[in-house]
Parts: structure tokens; sequence; C-alpha cells
């Protein structure tokens, strides 16, 4: 029996932009852009050299509201796109957009699983995807679309780099945008596999104990944001990338200071700098390691002049680039 093939909720609408002229010399994101249709499930590349990316927004504020936040972050992935839309398009690889899966009514396990199946498809048929969340629980949406591929199905070395204030590993009756990488560990260790999961730019003040001996615990590797210059975050990101086959990032905005990214959650009263954060993406993009790439936790009601948004937008480009 044929199975139909997993598609988002919503289809894709037209991205806008600056419109300087039709020629490639004059192209932007908005221009680049194309839908991405079920059909075109098993196509790679056209003129491009790297292989095609597909964008999937998470619209999700139930992980956030669950964990106490500050709600908003499910109008993330459309803000994002505006972002993005005006950009330069300087990329050697197509892009193609494949709608939003939506997050209604406290649905968030379905949604997960429903955003899950629509990246493991297109993981499997040779797309680099980029979900847009959404508040942080778009980590375990990302982590079943690609624990579910068969990149990591046949046997590879699965490593989940999170750049974040927070270790997100809350033991919670329900999950929420606080439990993603605790679930992440149960799910590899009911497959005999452990989580092998590294974060940039913890937060120490805003960790409990409990969260640094659950870290502890799991083996879990980090970097304290006080810790974050250039030259130790590159070695620490480049000791982990020997250590995995394949590679998912995760962006929690709130990374960085408040002052480059105050549209988020819990902005950081210290945070990582902007250009160590744009150093990882480029070391990680320049790995060909990199699988999968999720951004979270923006929250467009609190963003000012879009900064938080541009800045995600910025991280993206750079990552596919």
């Amino acid at each position: 029996m044929e199975i139909s093939p997993a598609v988002a909720d919503v289809r894709p609408t037209p991205w806008t932009g600056r419109f300087d002229g039709d020629g490639d010399e004059h192209r932007r994101w908005w221009q680049a852009v194309a839908p991405h249709t079920p059909d075109m499930a098993a196509r790679g590349a056209t003129e491009a050299v790297s292989r095609p990316a597909v964008v999937v927004g998470f619209r999700s504020d139930e992980g956030v509201r669950r964990n106490k936040g500050r709600i908003g972050a499910a109008a993330a992935p459309e803000a994002i796109r505006q972002a993005l839309g005006p950009l330069a398009f300087h990329l050697d690889r197509d892009v193609f957009d494949a709608g939003d899966v939506v997050v209604e009514e406290g649905s968030l396990e379905a949604g997960q699983e429903r955003a899950g199946r629509v990246i493991s498809e297109l993981l499997d048929a040779g797309k680099l995807t980029v979900l847009l969340g959404g508040g942080h629980e778009t980590a375990f949406a990302s982590y079943l679309g690609v624990a579910g591929s068969e990149a990591v199905t046949s046997g590879k070395r699965l490593g989940v780099l999170n750049l974040d204030a927070h270790f997100d590993l809350r033991d919670e009756p329900a999950p929420s945008s606080g439990t993603p990488f605790l679930q992440m560990a149960r799910a590899e260790a009911a497959e005999r596999r452990e989580l092998n999961y590294a974060v940039v730019g913890i937060s120490e003040p805003n960790n409990t104990r409990t969260l640094f001996n659950t870290a502890d615990r799991l083996g879990v590797k980090y970097l304290l944001d006080e810790d974050c210059s250039a030259e130790r975050v590159q070695e620490f990101v480049a000791r982990f990338l020997d250590t995995v086959d394949v590679l998912y990032l995760t962006i929690d905005l709130d990374v960085l200071p408040a002052s480059v990214a105050p549209g988020v959650s819990a902005p950081a009263a210290y945070g990582v700098p902007l250009p160590v954060i744009s150093a990882v993406c480029k070391q990680l993009a320049a790995s060909g390691k990199l699988l999968h790439l999720d951004v979270a936790e923006l929250n467009p009601e609190f963003d000012i002049d879009s900064r938080t948004a541009k800045v995600a937008a910025r991280l993206v480009n750079t990552l596919l680039a």
C-alpha cells in the first residue's frame, strides 16, 4: 500500500521583500525561495552545488505556556521569514518552503509528531532541513524527525548541539519548552543509545543545581556563558564534532545578550556575543556534518525593531551559506 507523504498543516505563502530587479545579481531571499510540494520529495538540486534546504515552520506556544514563559513564539516562523525575505541571496543551494505545522488547543505532542514526520521525509529525500520555532519545545519535534531519519537509523553517530542559556533538562509531568533534552535522553536510552548532547552558553544563575546534576549524570558537555571566548568555543565545538557523524543544531535565541535578542521568552542578562555565535554557525556549516537545524524562542511581541528576528535570519543565512 502506498503511504501518503507527510505534509505541513498550512501550505507556504509567497515571500516578500525589496525589489531591485529580476536578474541573479539582484536576487534576494524572497525571490529565491520556492514552495516545496510533496511531489518534489525525490528531487535534488538543480544547478546548485549544495544539497537543497527546506524551511518548515513550527507555530507553537504550548511548550512555553506549560513552562510558565512569555507567550508569543507561535508567531515566530512568519517573523523570521519576513526578516529573511529582503536579504541578498548569495547561497549556492536551492531553498524551498514547506509551510507550517500548527499546534492548537494544547496539542503539543501531536504537533511534534507531525513535524517530526515531515522532517524525516525531507531528510530521507536528501534535503537540509530548517525548522523555525516556536518555543524550545521545537527541539523535540526536530529530534523526532532526525532520530526517525535514515541517517540515524542506519547507525550514524548523532550529536545534538544546543546554543542556549538553559539546559532544558527539566523533569516535569508534561513536556514543555524546558524538557526537550531530557525527553531526547530517555528516547535514546529506549533505543539503547546515549544522547550525545552539548550546550554552548549556559547561564549558571539561570539553571538550578538539580539541572546541573542531571547534566552531569547524562554526560552533557557544556560551556558557561562567561567562558565563551571565541577561542574556547571554537575548540569546544571542534572536539564535539569529532565525536559525531551527523549533527542536529538547535539555537535558542536567548543564548544572546538581551541587547541583541530582546524578543525572547527569557532575555539573557549576560549572554554569548553575536560574533561568537556566528562563528560557531560558520564552523558547523563548513564541517559537512550538519543534518538539521532549528531556531527557537523568538517572541515577536517583545521584539524591538524586529531586532531578534533579524538576528535569527542572519544566523540561518550563515548556516546555509
